[in-house]
């Protein structure tokens, strides 16, 4: 007897000093605004790189149809984390939800408007009694339009606003809308089939508001601050990896991505949402910092176009503490 208890003493003594690795990982589910897109292959590549599982995660992905959705989907329970927009937290916030924005996914604001040159739009005022594609009425295409036309004292009225789905630049070509509420990636695919000449707004001129951020329940982030870290680790992680190797995620991007056909087009988005990651912000304190001040910038402009009715104070939303330090630190 004594030496089997000796035995089961030796066992249970490695299975206690057994790596995290070896337990299950624990699951995440990111609720996205997209479909499984080129732009996001760093999240894509999972299968192939292995980022999440190297902090113990299982990483599954919800996706969506803009910014509103991904958040909706979140806030039903589909997803725990949501890879939104501001626009749709301040709207969500101005409900009553208790959210917190933990993470600074693409510090630079990458929506514009575009017109063909025939049209003669040149600039935000010239859209007045214009028709406008969006991705949808939940996606930040929307929400920055409305912002841009605030900015030369327009208004919803002023225009008529057409949901086209994410192949919105079919509709300008094809001469259903006169302009159309886009991102620089959708920008760069439209002009490699043959979009032609065109004039383009970039909604960061009137305002350089984060595109996306990475947004969970309050309760939620109270009860899993330990399990964000080592997401957040993660994900910072692969964006550093896309950032360094841009050639190497194009190539994954061919099978991982459902509009990945063509490495070429993948690289050149990849590239620019490389540069959508980085701002001066996070050169000084590392990736996924917020910018507070834009943020507050953004949130006094919904109220003052009237989309939402309430003073938000983005220093109690907006949570640098489970972000990984610059250094590469966890």
């Amino acid at each position: 007897m004594s030496a089997l208890r000796a035995f089961l003493m030796l066992a249970l003594s490695c299975l206690a000093a057994a790596p995290a690795s070896a337990q299950a990982p624990d699951k995440v589910t990111v609720a996205g605004w997209s479909q499984p897109i080129s732009e996001i292959t760093n999240l894509l590549a999972e299968p192939d790189k292995g980022f999440f599982k190297a902090k113990g995660i299982a990483l599954d992905y919800v996706p969506g149809n803009g910014g509103g959705a991904a958040l909706q989907n979140m806030l039903a329970g589909q997803a725990d984390i949501a890879f939104t927009d501001p626009a749709a937290l301040y709207l969500a916030l101005d409900k009553g939800e208790k959210l917190v924005a933990i993470y600074n996914i693409y510090p630079q604001n990458v929506f514009n408007v575009v017109a063909l040159k025939s049209s003669g739009i040149r600039s935000a005022a010239d859209l007045k009694g214009k028709r406008i594609g969006v991705y949808s009425l939940a996606s930040g295409t929307y929400q920055n339009l409305l912002v841009l036309l605030h900015q030369v004292g327009l208004g919803e009225k002023d225009v008529t606003i057409q949901p086209t789905g994410l192949l919105n630049f079919a509709p300008l070509m094809q001469g259903q809308v006169d302009a159309t509420a886009a991102t620089d990636t959708g920008l760069l695919v439209a002009r490699a089939k043959g979009l032609g000449d065109a004039n383009v707004i970039e909604v960061r001129d009137q305002l350089n508001l984060p595109s996306d951020i990475f947004v969970v329940k309050e309760s939620y982030y109270e009860q899993n601050k330990p399990l964000l870290k080592r997401f957040l680790a993660a994900y910072r992680d692969s964006a550093a990896w896309m950032i360094a190797k841009p050639e190497e995620a194009a190539r994954i991007a061919v099978t991982r991505a459902i509009n990945g056909r063509d490495e070429a087009v993948n690289l050149e988005i990849i590239k620019l949402r490389n540069a959508s990651s980085v701002s001066p912000t996070t050169e000084r304190e590392g990736l996924g910092r917020f910018d507070l001040e834009a943020l507050q910038k953004g949130a006094d402009t919904f109220r003052s176009l009237g989309l939402i009715s309430r003073q938000i104070d983005m220093g109690s939303v907006a949570k640098s503490d489970l972000i990984p330090a610059k250094d590469g630190a966890p």
